[in-house]
């Protein structure tokens, strides 16, 4: 099988194209270097077709100020955009980030480029004296996770929650938190109740993992995500999931989040190596689910090289950071190719049928398709019914039970 290249004609760009549609159909039975030899080519291909139109770097605020003054518009022009005049206000003034549903909204409303309007800003480590203080200690007590601390001082309430923290593996010495944070669901407000809670997903994950079977980084690939996504096709897929998974050493765990955040999941690794997923079940649905398990699965395969960084995940908001849009890219692709989707009747002339048609051809669950039509077209007002609403947290009644 000859080397693939960067793409530099139209001809082998279409010669490329063609190799990765045929590869798509034979998906089911490629080898793992055909796996691999598809996930270079669909990279390349990405990378010729941005690369055709290259856009400068741009900031985001001052790209919709110079469409606005382009097309003679006003802020209350853009309240379809944001939803509210006090959102319109609060991103031009560069005190709220847009969110997911804003970029799409102003790409497909105004023409201006998805890619403009991201950014790709990193979140930032925690570097300043540690605040203990600042945990949420009520809430902790009230889910279990630690004795009451009431008519104790101060000072042994903080005492307790440095040995739970530290008991983690997450703090070394008084002043600094070891592992960094990363992902959308992390801000400054946030921090603490996220250390918080990552404390306790490694603490379930240690009792999880006794029984299971090493983990091997060899056995993660494209062609992993692709079999792991099509368990979506039966009833049980989302048990079916977890038992893949940690099967293969990956322990998975469910913990709701805390109040005043808003974490869909994380990806991480104890200090003895074992990968750990994390799922709060926000959103008690079928696509959400799906896409967010996959979406950490690509952390671990990709992004975690240790245990110094946690991935802490919010996927209503835009992606700041390239690993977390290829954690997107590559979860959206194990589920529907985007050679495949763009062609399908499911988007080209969405329906219940061709959204059930294309589910069927894909033997990924119809919900999946569904989501994805919402969150391509913008439009979260449609098929609602089909996202599998209150069919994952009946699942796992037990592993819940304290995660509330």
């Amino acid at each position: 099988m000859m080397d693939a290249k960067i793409i530099r004609t139209e001809d082998q760009y279409h010669a490329y194209l063609k190799e990765v549609g045929d590869l798509i159909v034979r998906s089911e039975v490629l080898t793992a270097d055909e796996q691999n030899r598809m996930e270079v080519l669909t990279v390349l291909i990405e990378s010729y077709e941005n690369g055709k139109c290259p856009v400068e770097p741009t900031d985001p605020i001052d790209a919709i100020l110079f469409r606005m003054e382009e097309r003679g518009l006003k802020r209350a022009d853009l309240i379809p955009y944001f939803g509210t005049s006090s959102r319109v206000s609060e991103v031009l003034n560069r005190k709220r980030p847009l969110t997911v549903q804003m970029i799409r909204a102003l790409s497909l409303g105004l023409g201006i480029s998805a890619d403009t309007l991201v950014g790709l800003n990193e979140v930032a480590p925690v570097k300043k004296e540690i605040d203990w203080s600042k945990f949420p200690i009520k809430e902790m007590v009230s889910r279990g996770w630690m004795d009451r601390l009431t008519n104790k001082s101060i000072s042994l309430a903080e005492s307790v929650i440095k040995d739970y923290i530290a008991g983690s593996g997450l703090q070394i010495g008084a002043a600094s938190f070891r592992r960094s944070l990363a992902g959308d669901a992390t801000s400054p407000t946030t921090v603490y109740a996220l250390y918080a809670w990552l404390a306790r997903v490694i603490q379930k994950a240690r009792v999880s993992k006794n029984n299971m079977n090493a983990f091997d980084p060899s056995k993660i690939n494209s062609g992993f995500l692709r079999e792991l996504a099509q368990l979506s096709w039966s009833e049980r897929g989302p048990l079916l999931a977890v038992e893949y998974l940690q099967n293969h050493g990956i322990v998975v765990v469910f913990e709701g989040h805390l109040k005043g955040t808003q974490v869909d999941g994380a990806a991480l690794k104890d200090v003895d190596g074992t990968p750990i997923i994390a799922l709060t079940l926000r959103y008690d649905r079928l696509d959400n689910f799906w896409f967010t398990l996959l979406h950490e699965v690509v952390h671990v395969w990709k992004h975690l090289d240790g245990d110094e960084e946690a991935f802490v995940d919010d996927l209503n908001v835009s992606s700041e950071d390239r690993r977390e849009a290829e954690a997107n890219r590559l979860a959206g692709e194990a589920f529907i190719p985007r050679l495949i989707w763009r062609r399908s009747d499911a988007y080209i002339s969405p329906s219940k049928e061709s959204i059930n048609n294309l589910a069927r051809e894909l033997k990924i669950h119809p919900a999946i398709v569904a989501g994805r039509l919402r969150k391509d077209t913008g439009n979260f007002s449609v098929f609602s019914d089909m996202l599998g609403s209150g069919e994952v947290k009946n699942m796992f009644v037990s592993e819940l039970e304290d995660a509330v």
